[in-house]
């Protein structure tokens, strides 16, 4: 190919004069889209202090807004994304993901109170659909706005109500009216006297019984819990009196597994992190959403420093040296328990201790699966991950993470002083171990009751529960939660502990039996649980939110196509990236397999 030679003279070309750039600069300094107005960036300022910001703390900052304001107004938006110097549809994307921010346009009007009430299954049955049916006549009030809403972590006080942030225990009508009445918004702060030792309670109990219990009772607090030897332990450990490995097989031998629901070992999990590459870091979740379940509130409202002096435990065997506590917002009074113990620790710690941040839900269930909380701690929305790598290798922030369920952790100190095989030492039909059973339902006596590994559900009923309430008979039970499966009554001897149910479809989870009569209908259970998860999909994948939405439509018909359920169960199964739809499947099997006469 011939090329034209090159010539000897450049001539040069103007190809904009000198006031021809400087009205483009000026253009393109002039900012597109909508700008924050001063007043709005002031009122952002002074709820989340002054620049630069992190972007991990973009949820808190929604949450300061949303307290003040009671919603998130767009103006706010805007101020916050520039304040943050983030993209406004980051931060409007993270807003509307989860269901505690509402987002109001312009002048749009803002509900003085918001009445949440409980639609779980525990709700339900105690007269749930009663209360959101009167409640807003009885009210009567515009600016007060009655919602219904997820489980909120209080099955054996159902049915219950939350005015704003203050849960109204066994709620009727006139308790709602008087809480509403009296500007009753916030729950109060509870005493720190109290005595708590959960190794006392094994094959016992927890909960207290009766309608009269205390909406904040009263827990062991920083010096009473150091008077009784609390962080003896974690400061040998820290201090390397007593050697990592040791308490790693410790944990191995006394056979204590993730009781979050997933149950892997928990001494496996430690090893595994502590042979990964520093920093390594520490995330907890006590998101505790799974309906049905209320065992980590049970406890830490009572004995939160040892559930703190087992994660510190675990930071000193593995090496972490950071730890982020995911707490559910619907525990109010939990966090500011926290927040006021963790200061106290701060400020006259037992040793040197690593960084410990506690964090806020925003009532999203889907980030009770790990790596869902993991984003949502990173300020963002609470999607899934796709895995591998694993969050063991690649978790928060990037770096390797240990992941605990605040129950596994809270019994760490126990297992530890006590020997492996105390815990190991419990247990029924084969099984090892202690589970707190989170009962509720039709029986007597609901609550969290510390019982063998293994037991039955009859024995649960009446040897814990003193039996069925009068009047109801037992037809069946969940015995893991809304995506643990239904099972008849004539199923009453199967142990319930990880492992054992999966031949009938089912799983343990969290430990969550919610128990059912002769005047329910298990079908209506299923249903109620579809719905829970079509409301709580993230969206992130077709199967899941298209499935669950199809599949609790297709449950309402007197006659079930189960056929096309059956179709889609396989495909939510087979297809979803998270738990959630996998899971969601299992009460629409139970029922075609157990009880097909009511879909028949």
């Amino acid at each position: 190919m011939n090329h034209p030679k090159p010539s000897g003279e450049i001539k040069a070309v103007a190809v904009a004069t000198a006031d021809d750039l400087r009205e483009t600069i000026r253009r393109k300094s002039k900012l597109k889209g909508r700008q924050a107005d001063d007043a709005s960036l002031a009122e952002v300022r002074q709820l989340i202090g002054a620049a630069p910001h992190r972007r991990d703390l973009l949820i808190e900052n929604l949450h300061k807004l949303n307290d003040e304001y009671r919603a998130l107004h767009d103006r706010h938006l805007v101020a916050l994304a520039k304040e943050m110097n983030l993209p406004m549809a980051e931060v409007y994307e993270v807003a509307t993901f989860y269901h505690h921010f509402e987002v109001v346009r312009g002048n749009d009007s803002v509900a003085d109170i918001t009445v949440r009430v409980c639609d779980g299954i525990a709700c339900e049955l105690a007269g749930a659909q009663n209360l959101l049916a009167k409640l807003p006549a009885i009210l009567g009030n515009p600016n007060v706005k009655v919602v219904a809403a997820p489980c909120v972590g209080r099955c054996e006080q159902a049915p219950v109500a939350v005015v704003h942030q203050y849960p109204v225990l066994f709620a009727t009508t006139d308790k709602v009216g008087a809480a509403v009445k009296n500007n009753l918004t916030t729950q109060p702060m509870a005493k720190d006297s109290a005595n708590f030792d959960p190794a006392a309670l094994a094959e016992k109990g927890v909960s207290p019984q009766g309608e009269n219990q205390a909406l904040s009772p009263d827990y062991v607090g920083y010096e009473s819990y150091r008077k009784q030897g609390g962080y003896t332990l974690a400061k040998e450990i820290a201090e390397g009196k007593k050697d990592a490995e040791s308490i790693i097989k410790a944990m191995e031998n006394s056979g204590l597994r993730g009781l979050g629901g997933a149950g892997f070992p928990a001494g496996r999990k430690w090893r595994i992190v502590k042979d990964q590459v520093a920093p390594k870091l520490m995330a907890v979740n006590i998101d505790e959403g799974e309906p049905g379940t209320f065992k980590d509130r049970t406890y830490l409202e009572r004995d939160p420093h040892r559930f703190l002096e087992g994660l510190l435990i675990a930071a000193s065997v593995v090496g972490i040296d950071a730890c982020y506590i995911y707490l559910r917002d619907e525990y109010h009074g939990c966090r500011e328990l926290l927040e006021v113990e963790l200061a106290k620790l701060k400020a006259n710690p037992p040793f040197k201790l690593p960084s410990i941040e506690l964090r806020r839900g925003a009532g999203a269930y889907i980030c009770g699966e790990e790596s869902a909380m993991i984003e949502s701690i990173e300020g963002k929305r609470g999607e899934p991950r796709m895995r591998p790598p694993y969050i063991a290798q690649v978790g928060l922030f990037g770096r390797p993470t240990l992941e605990h369920n605040f129950e596994t952790l809270y019994w760490v100190r126990d297992i530890v002083q006590r020997g492996p095989e105390w815990f190991s030492s419990f247990g029924r039909h084969d099984r090892k171990g202690l589970r707190s059973y989170s009962v509720s339902g039709r029986v007597k006596n609901p609550g969290v009751k510390l019982a063998p590994a293994g037991i039955t559900i009859q024995e649960l009923i009446d040897e814990y529960c003193g039996g069925m309430q009068d009047g109801h008979k037992f037809y069946g039970y969940l015995p893991g939660g809304a995506s643990g499966g239904i099972l008849p009554a004539t199923m009453n001897d199967i142990p319930l502990d990880f492992d054992t149910l999966q031949p009938y479809g089912c799983f343990i989870g969290s430990a969550a039996v919610m128990v059912f009569g002769d005047k329910d209908k298990a079908r209506d259970m299923a249903l109620n649980v579809m719905h829970f998860f079509e409301h709580e999909s993230c969206g992130q994948c077709t199967p899941c939110r298209v499935g669950t939405s199809k599949a609790a439509k297709l449950m309402q018909s007197k006659s079930w196509d189960k056929d096309t359920l059956e179709d889609l169960a396989t495909v939510m199964v087979d297809a979803s990236i998270c738990g959630l739809g996998q899971a969601a499947p299992n009460p629409i099997r139970c029922i075609a397999k157990y009880f097909p006469e009511e879909v028949a």
